[in-house]
């Protein structure tokens, strides 16, 4: 059953490497009634922190999936053929396209669209742990010039460790990314969002997510470093919005 013309598109949002959905709680008012905001928590964090935490990519995705397909068969009693898309930033971006192939496996409802930000495909991506024997010091200098974390989380000691913590956790997962992730193919449009001052995805390596993808895919190129969409919530939501069209078909 396709949704009637107008019909909200749930966007389930997932964080960059360090980060729970908190980062997308400012996004659920700007999404405004017609793009509805859900962020998307591994468990053990954030909305989802009382969860035992899931060991390796596979085991994480299907654990994020789970969260995906109890919410679109919820909202399906409600209203027929839910629309829904993905937005997934650096480290989210992978999981993104990942959780978005398996809910679509399990639904047989593939996304409007899969959204995908700052980020490089697996096979490009170094295989093996990148994180684990950089000191916490210099750990945490570089988040902090990343510009992704807010200063004050990481001026507190308690709220740095973690930060420190998730992002060694998700070096792990990304650690796993050249092997596991490198057949990811998906049937769904995408759209490719990269910043053109990124020194760690280059729009020339974001673009290359095409081969993902057997459907139309959209490029879009930004000002700004490694955070520039995340940091302009709407601008990013304008783009998203503009390539969803759910009253189509």
């Amino acid at each position: 059953m396709r949704p009637e013309p107008g019909t909200p598109v749930r966007l389930y949002c997932f964080p960059h490497a360090g980060a729970t959905s908190q980062v997308y709680r400012s996004w659920q008012r700007l999404g405004g009634p017609h793009l509805l905001v859900r962020g998307v928590d591994a468990p053990g964090r954030g909305t989802r922190r009382q969860e035992r935490k899931a060991p390796g990519f596979r085991s994480l995705v299907r654990c994020m999936a789970d969260q995906v397909v109890a919410d679109l068969l919820a909202e399906r009693d409600r209203t027929p053929g839910p629309c829904w898309a993905t937005f997934g930033h650096s480290f989210g971006a992978t999981m993104s396209l990942a959780v978005a192939i398996e809910v679509t496996r399990q639904t047989g409802a593939a996304p409007e669209r899969a959204v995908l930000s700052g980020a490089v495909p697996p096979g490009l991506q170094r295989p093996g742990p990148l994180l684990e024997s950089v000191p916490d010091e210099e750990l945490l200098a570089r988040t902090a010039a990343d510009g992704g974390t807010p200063a004050a989380v990481l001026a507190d000691p308690a709220m740095s460790r973690i930060v420190l913590r998730m992002l060694r956790e998700d070096d792990a997962v990304r650690a796993e990314f050249a092997q596991e992730a490198r057949g990811l193919r998906a049937d769904f449009p995408l759209t490719l969002i990269a910043a053109r001052q990124d020194v760690h995805a280059p729009p020339a390596k974001v673009w290359r997510w095409a081969a993902h993808s057997t459907a139309p895919v959209r490029r879009v190129g930004i000002d700004g470093g490694h955070f520039a969409a995340v940091q302009r919530p709407e601008e990013t939501l304008t783009t998203i919005a503009d390539d969803i069209d759910p009253g189509k078909g």
